[in-house]
């Protein structure tokens, strides 16, 4: 599959570093990225940014350097895509102004949120405008009566989990980046996270959403009940299509109680494998964690050492799993952690670590957290996040592990083993740049090709975006494709919205 786009910068490359604004008027300076396949797209003049000063106050359009270079890039690897210019709307009428007049002039929209991704999803790869969703942050209403939460995108995630915990209800989808990421870009990527193994991903709660159209045209796709089957379900296609479909402007959440009681301990295991086994082990024991978290030796080590933490990791442990139960009475939690406890005996481990208190869960699920920015600290990286039906976990990181050999370059591995979600960080290191960009690819096709034998697929929570396109035709023939560009095709005729994602 050939690249759909000639130039990308990277941050440490000089040319970016080169790149001067180009000031036109009343302090506003665009910043022009030009590529061979922008010439489908028309620019930004100066009568466009008059048209967004009708729309905006002034001090929501940006261009400036500091604010175009937050916009070029995310979560992902080291790529930059800068913007032209920058739009910070604070209400769906807005948006829907802002998209109707980017449909009718060709001007490509990039939705971004909190810029947490790691496929690429909020880089703006064909410049023209980002439409930056952080003023559009508040919550609506919480509907304590039939457990439902209505929010714009743009609230970060805990956030809302807390001002929902305070009406004693739960929002239990947490992605790693909870504390920085916004629910507007959960739900274009369908975040997952730890908790996904016993409350399921973000389109399990999704019950409504507010879009705006590529024409600016505005509707709600189903609608705030539990039950619904009436029509398509236009809202679960909406849900983990990554911005390319539509803007999503208000969202419907179902919600669950909130359990009062959660106890979690850290199993290390002496072998590594042992620990992908053990997960099934525990869940066709009858026991549903609300948590079960792999993390190899050197994802724990390196999270230990970018933290400062003081837990320490034995010399013969090569992996642990990080294991929550929750509910509402703490004598049956006691017991359901002291039975897994016995079916670790069938495992080489060592000391298992109870979390005492709140602060060494705390500790613990800090550790977790942090995994891939210590990764990403360390080297250069990148991240794949491969997918397995559970019990094909432990061939997963084998093969993994296997391909690493096979091709000389070093992964770090962890992840949601409960679901058999596994993300595999491929460390640069010394590795030459020419085998980092023609070598390396061949390796992780091997690694997707292994995961699609096993009727796994090539993203479990990350998405495709810009850096997944390449591998598509891995997982879907000719005739999938087709259909899901005709999707796009009938959503977005211009393909104006998100362009250079998923195909």
């Amino acid at each position: 599959m050939q690249p759909l786009f000639s130039f990308r910068y990277s941050k440490q490359d000089s040319i970016y570093r080169l790149m001067q604004f180009l000031s036109t008027f009343a302090g506003i300076q665009p910043f022009i990225l030009m590529s061979a396949q922008n010439m489908s797209f028309n620019k930004i003049t100066p009568s466009d940014i008059d048209f967004f000063r009708e729309v905006l106050p002034a001090s929501f359009i940006l261009a400036d350097e500091e604010n175009i270079e937050r916009c070029s890039s995310d979560n992902t690897e080291d790529f930059v895509f800068p913007p032209e210019i920058i739009l910070q709307p604070a209400s769906t009428e807005e948006v829907s102004k802002i998209m109707r007049y980017c449909n009718e002039h060709n001007i490509p929209v990039t939705p971004r949120g909190a810029g947490t991704g790691l496929s690429g999803g909020a880089l703006p790869v064909h410049g023209g405008i980002c439409l930056d969703m952080r003023r559009m942050n508040k919550i609506i209403s919480i509907d304590v009566d039939n457990f439902q939460v209505i929010t714009q995108p743009g609230i970060i995630t805990e956030e809302l989990q807390n001002a929902i915990k305070e009406q004693g209800l739960f929002y239990p989808v947490d992605p790693a980046s909870k504390g920085s990421c916004f629910i507007g870009g959960n739900v274009a990527e369908n975040s997952g996270g730890p908790r996904a193994v016993k409350y399921g991903t973000v389109k399990d709660y999704v019950l409504n959403l507010e879009i705006v159209l590529p024409d600016g045209e505005v509707i709600w796709t189903g609608a705030n009940t539990l039950k619904n089957a009436t029509g398509y379900n236009l809202t679960q296609l909406i849900v983990g299509s990554e911005g390319t479909l539509a803007v999503v402007t208000q969202i419907v959440l179902k919600l669950i109680p909130y359990p009062a009681e959660n106890l979690l301990m850290l199993v290390p295991f002496e072998i590594a494998e042992d620990a992908a086994k053990a997960v099934n082990k525990i869940m066709l024991s009858g026991h549903t964690p609300s948590a079960l978290e792999f993390m190899e030796k050197d994802a724990l080590t390196c999270a230990i050492h970018y933290s400062g933490s003081n837990v320490t990791v034995p010399e013969n442990i090569q992996a642990h799993l990080l294991i929550e139960v929750d509910g509402n009475d703490k004598e049956v939690l006691f017991k359901e952690m002291e039975n897994i406890s016995f079916l670790m005996e069938d495992f080489a481990t060592g000391e298992i670590l109870f979390a005492e208190d709140s602060e060494q869960k705390n500790e613990l699920w800090r550790l977790r957290r942090v995994v891939g920015e210590a990764v990403k600290h360390s080297s250069v990286y990148k991240e794949e996040d491969t997918v397995v039906p559970r019990s094909y976990l432990p061939e997963l990181l084998h093969f993994v592990k296997k391909t690493g050999n096979k091709y000389g370059f070093k992964s770090v591995c962890y992840g949601h083993a409960g679901d058999g979600n596994l993300h595999v960080n491929i460390v640069k290191g010394d590795l030459s740049d020419e085998f980092w960009n023609e070598g390396l690819p061949v390796a992780i096709r091997e690694i997707f090709e292994y995961v699609h034998s096993v009727k796994g697929t090539i993203s479990g929570e990350h998405g495709i975006g810009y850096v997944q396109k390449p591998y598509m035709n891995i997982v879907f023939n000719e005739v999938q494709m087709n259909l899901m560009r005709q999707i796009k095709q009938i959503f977005d005729p211009k393909g104006i919205l998100n362009p250079g994602k998923i195909f």
